[in-house]
């Protein structure tokens, strides 16, 4: 591999090109930018300029717009734009986004060749700041974030190398999702948790286990189930729940649309919900109020998510550690899938 390929995965830099030419980055840089004010020998020019060639060095537009002038963009990647609690998260960015003088773009990386390919995309001078909504990313998506010159934010997604996130308290969710169950006089309680690598899901499961053993309850293996945050990931899910040999009397699941698939289950082998089995659930949506039975959910501050990585991103240098967990506003909200166990 030459250097210039090695540019795909890691971002070329000033210094990169100052050290291969054997000159000080400031050259590099009025080089780059045609500084006629710049006197160096013709020789020590075309040593630059092989070097620019060699390493595959692209400007970073981003740098020259925070000298200059901002674009007055702020980008938010999500995974997909089908996830109904998506649409609450961009509608508080894009309130915040305005209020401080910004337009807000909204894409996917679904479509594009690789997540990396469309971060490297948004990030070469044509945003102020990037929200990333999606998974944790990559190491090479990693790489990328870390050569923006612009601010950037995970917004309800932790990873273990990063500092810079916004995330909603979902254990606690959990926990209230459990303890309501356990207000019915439910004692053998399921979860129906996410997948296995997000990071939501890690928070509400732990949750999950930690209200139960605060209620002197066992969680054991075969009561919880992995599924997408789908419908057909929940009906999935619980169709495995509902093959053990003792069928729970109340579900926790980890995801709104993973609890529809799970009503649709439940319905498909002629259960009743909430008569022989209780379901609630994370986050409130417009479909969780029009299923039947109308699901309880644990409401999230999705619009204050939103909102808040926003300011987050606009307050603070691209490099400061914003470690940020909301807790508040998070509420019950009781509809007809729960009921007291019979």
């Amino acid at each position: 591999m030459t250097q210039g390929q090695g540019a795909a995965t890691k971002r070329v830099t000033l210094v990169d090109v100052a050290a291969a030419a054997g000159v000080d980055k400031a050259i590099v840089s009025r080089v780059v930018n045609r500084d006629p004010t710049l006197l160096i020998r013709p020789e020590t020019r075309v040593r630059v300029e092989a070097a620019i060639t060699e390493l595959g060095y692209r400007p970073n537009l981003s740098a020259r717009s925070l000298r200059t002038a901002k674009t007055g963009i702020l980008g938010l990647v999500i995974p997909d734009f089908g996830n109904p609690v998506y649409a609450q998260i961009i509608a508080g960015a894009e309130a915040a986004a305005l209020s401080s003088g910004h337009v807000l773009v909204t894409g996917s990386a679904s479509g594009a060749a690789s997540p990396a390919e469309y971060l490297d995309l948004l990030g070469n001078g044509r945003v102020d700041g990037l929200l990333i909504a999606g998974g944790a990313p990559s190491a090479q998506e990693q790489r990328i974030l870390d050569g923006f010159d612009i601010p950037w934010l995970l917004v309800n997604r932790r990873d273990r190398n990063s500092h810079r996130y916004v995330i909603l308290d979902d254990a606690k969710a959990a926990g209230m999702a459990v303890d309501h169950l356990v207000d019915l006089g439910h004692t053998e309680i399921a979860h129906i948790a996410g997948p296995k690598t997000a990071d939501t899901a890690q928070r509400r499961l732990k949750g999950f286990t930690s209200a139960m053993a605060a209620h002197g309850l066992r969680a054991p293996a075969s009561r919880i189930v992995t599924g997408e945050y789908t419908m057909d990931g929940g009906a999935e899910a619980a169709a495995k729940l509902l093959s053990a040999r003792r069928r729970p009397t109340a579900i926790y699941v980890a995801n709104v649309a993973a609890a529809v698939g799970v009503l649709h289950e439940l319905a498909g082998r002629g259960l009743s919900v909430p008569n022989d089995v209780s379901v609630v659930t994370t986050h409130d949506t417009d479909l969780a109020s029009h299923v039947m039975p109308a699901l309880t959910t644990v409401r999230m501050p999705l619009r204050k998510l939103g909102a808040t990585a926003v300011r987050e991103l606009l307050d603070n240098p691209p490099d400061a550690a914003v470690e940020q967990i909301l807790s508040d506003d998070l509420t019950l909200v009781l509809r007809g899938s729960t009921a007291r166990s019979r």
